[in-house]
């Protein structure tokens, strides 16, 4: 399994709202990541679906480390491309 399939996998929860907003992100956002980023936010991946959607709508304020990658998340919640995991890089 490569890397992008286990973080796609790991990015299925049980709240659909977080399964889309997840979804978009790694569509739009995830090949924008640096490495760094790319481990922050499979550090996030490891919270509560509850308390990761609330960082990803803005309800909770993420610890200063994480701030950069939830911004990123946040910042289009929409619905996923057509094309998956860098479809909108091509652009």
């Amino acid at each position: 399994m490569g890397d992008i399939d286990r973080i796609r996998w790991r990015c299925r929860r049980g709240l659909l709202e977080l399964d889309l907003v997840l979804e978009a992100f790694l569509a739009r956002g995830y090949g924008r990541l640096d490495a760094t980023q790319r481990g922050l936010f499979d550090e996030l991946l490891e919270r509560p679906d509850n308390e990761l959607l609330d960082l990803a709508l803005g309800r909770r304020e993420p610890e200063a480390r994480y701030r950069a990658v939830v911004d990123m998340l946040r910042a289009d919640p929409g619905p996923a491309p057509a094309g998956g995991v860098g479809a909108a890089r091509a652009a």
